[in-house]
């Protein structure tokens, strides 16, 4: 069972000469905007080998001359991978870390000292209690100390240090805003170990950890600018296309301290560790005819037209030789003898994308079409994570293909009740309590689970606590509810909804389990059932929670031991993304246009899910409900489409093939 499959989702496949060139002249050629050294490898588990690797070596040499090594590290998603190998480095090839030092990065404040999600507790639990390391060799910044006792605290953190001879390999992650640690915008490159109050961004990257924003601490002990900054080796680690922007202004912008990890520009022996995903806004992955001579395919060709239509403002059709001459792109003026013949290439290429029969249309040529014209009606699988991914993400669509005549299927892969409030569900039993008070007042089943809820909820549960068992299943029915009705809206069939419950998801906790023999086989056997000439996947990797590349792995694990079924051969995998982000525009294969009636219908089946709307958890950083998102994600769809000089619509749901990796 294969169960990463998404981690090798790579939209347009890469030259390695652009990530790993095999000369020292070629990386200094491709790497000339980057003012930090990079390591890209295809994805997170390769580039955090070579880190571990690293302090391995580091580890064994300082043993050969009998002297200490000194370790920092950071908590978060970033470092696990490496945790992971250096724990099998331990149990597999004998690497001691009995003369290992060990200082945590940062810790959140006030915090009580044995959280769960304090950072260290997160390295405690993911790596020192699976290793031989001294109890006295652990340093880690106290987050219960009182407010008057943390100045002298930092100090002595310093000194500590500073006796330990410094820290001789340092692991980093980088946030959201740039920051390093809790070295929030506006640090400065003298900072020390001190207490800041978090900023908004940090907080809510902390939701994820916490639960809700108003669990997240308000501030944090942390390492300054100018304590990591001394450190002998530092090693950021970065990974996820979410982190690609911000990559790309640390690595090869100006060093502000708007973006602190930025100041890293200055140490001279700091690598960035990055996988494919992370790396994809550097210059040489994004625009590598600025650095190179590049290996033209259609997918980069698009890449290219569409930067040169946004980089002179002008449409497809209008540019010329002469911007292509003056934009780095006369390697395809020469391979296509003029501007004008690429231009309709390109022009021709994005048209084919959209169809307003995304289930393909009966009895036309479509060999111009995304979709093909038969069979018809087709039967289709739509997979949602949540219970409202479906029609946040591709609603317009999803009624496009009921109204159309296919036989549609969504099938919701988890519950979705962590994401319940609790005034929710008190509100909820509430209505039950009232409707049995009127037709069956003498049910005192039903009223003494009332009771034992409502006091739960309301008296018992602390903030740490996870709910129970029945409190969790009445959050699922209430999403269950809601999504039905979001389904009658879209003209769904009751018999065609489907609620998988994937057993990973229900832990009751923010953390969930990972994928699994019994989610998989779940999925597997609705796709055995339908057999399905389409199905829909949720492909938004950049979910800050993780839930959708879990789903899509599950997804895609099923797909990979059905692929050689004979009706399999006559299905396809379309991934739409959700409220996180869109697909960019090279590499959209199937652009469906909606009307202002149908963005509104599509409003209006998101607004079903009335536990969704303001005040749910899980929000993320962007302070508009999902359907303000969707509206805008895709009206912004459409916008480009009509500024490269194709038709003006409404707005405009974007999909991305998906082939089964042999």
């Amino acid at each position: 069972m294969r169960t990463n499959l998404s981690s090798q989702i790579v939209l347009y496949q890469v030259p390695k000469k652009y990530y790993q060139p095999d000369s020292a002249l070629e990386i200094s050629g491709i790497s000339r905007f980057e003012k930090i050294h990079t390591h890209i490898t295809n994805s997170a588990s390769e580039s955090s080998i070579v880190v571990a690797r690293e302090i391995a070596d580091l580890i064994r040499q300082r043993q050969a001359e009998n002297r200490t090594c000194t370790l920092c590290f950071t908590s978060g998603r970033s470092p696990i991978e490496v945790f992971k190998e250096l724990v099998r480095l331990h149990n597999e090839e004998n690497l001691s870390f009995q003369n290992v030092i060990v200082f945590n990065l940062f810790e959140y404040y006030p915090l009580n000292v044995n959280y769960a999600q304090s950072c260290f507790n997160q390295i405690k639990t993911n790596l020192l209690d699976k290793i031989d390391i001294l109890p006295e060799n652990i340093h880690s910044i106290d987050p219960t100390l009182n407010q008057s006792e943390i100045s002298q605290f930092c100090a002595n953190y310093e000194l500590k240090i500073k006796e330990c001879g410094g820290i001789d390999y340092q692991i980093l992650g980088v946030g959201g805003a740039g920051n390093v640690g809790f070295n929030e915008p506006g640090s400065q490159a003298s900072s020390q170990t001190r207490l800041i109050l978090l900023d908004t961004n940090s907080r809510e990257e902390a939701v994820h950890f916490f639960g809700s924003l108003n669990e997240v601490p308000a501030g944090a002990i942390t390492m300054g600018i100018n304590t990591i900054l001394k450190a002998k080796r530092i090693a950021l680690l970065a990974f996820g296309e979410h982190k690609a922007n911000i990559i790309k202004a640390i690595v090869e912008g100006q060093m502000t301290d708007q973006y602190p990890a930025s100041f890293l520009q200055m140490h001279t022996n700091t690598t960035v560790f990055l996988d494919i995903h992370s790396a994809s806004a550097l210059t040489r992955i994004s625009c590598p005819w600025l650095v190179t001579s590049c290996e033209w395919s259609d997918k980069l060709i698009r890449r290219a037209i569409v930067w040169l239509c946004q980089k002179t403002g002008k449409p497809i059709l209008k540019l010329t030789n002469k911007d292509y001459n003056e934009n780095g792109l006369s390697e395809l003026v020469a391979l296509y003898g003029s501007a004008y013949n690429v231009n309709i290439k390109i022009f021709n290429d994005l048209q084919h994308t959209i169809t307003g029969w995304p289930g393909g249309k009966p009895n036309v040529d479509d060999s111009n079409r995304p979709e093909r014209a038969n069979p018809y009606p087709k039967r289709v699988i739509v997979f949602s994570p949540h219970p409202d991914d479906d029609v946040i993400s591709m609603g317009g669509t999803l009624k496009r293909l009921v109204d159309q005549g296919h036989e549609v299927h969504v099938c919701y892969e988890t519950s979705g009740n962590i994401a319940v409030g609790d005034d929710e569900i008190i509100r909820f039993i509430a209505f039950i309590k009232g409707f049995t008070d009127m037709f069956d007042p003498g049910n005192k089943a039903i009223i003494a689970k009332y009771d034992e809820i409502r006091k739960f909820l309301l008296e018992e549960k602390s903030k740490n606590d996870i709910d129970t068992f029945d409190v969790r299943m009445l959050k699922g029915l209430l999403r269950r509810g809601e999504a039905k009705a979001a389904c009658r809206f879209m003209g769904v069939r009751s018999k065609n909804v489907h609620f998988l419950n994937l057993p990973f998801y229900e832990t009751g906790t923010i953390k969930k389990g990972d994928l699994g023999r019994p989610d998989v086989d779940i999925v597997k056997a609705v796709i055995e059932e339908v057999k399905p000439h389409q199905i829909y996947v949720a492909g938004d990797l950049a979910d800050p929670h993780g839930t959708h590349k879990v789903c899509l792995d599950a997804v895609l694990a099923a797909v990979d031991e059905v692929k050689d079924d004979a009706w399999m051969q006559d299905c396809r995998i379309w991934m739409y993304r959700g409220a996180w982000m869109e697909w960019e525009i090279d590499h959209i294969e199937m652009a469906v246009p909606l009307s202002p009636e149908e963005l509104r219908a599509k409003r209006n089946a998101i607004l079903k899910h009335q536990s969704q709307m303001e005040g749910a958890p899980f929000m993320g950083g962007d302070e508009r409900l999902f359907w303000q998102r969707s509206e805008d994600r895709n009206k912004a769809t459409a916008d480009l489409y009509c500024q490269l000089g194709l038709a003006a619509y409404e707005a405009i749901e974007a999909f991305v093939q998906y082939i089964p990796i042999r």
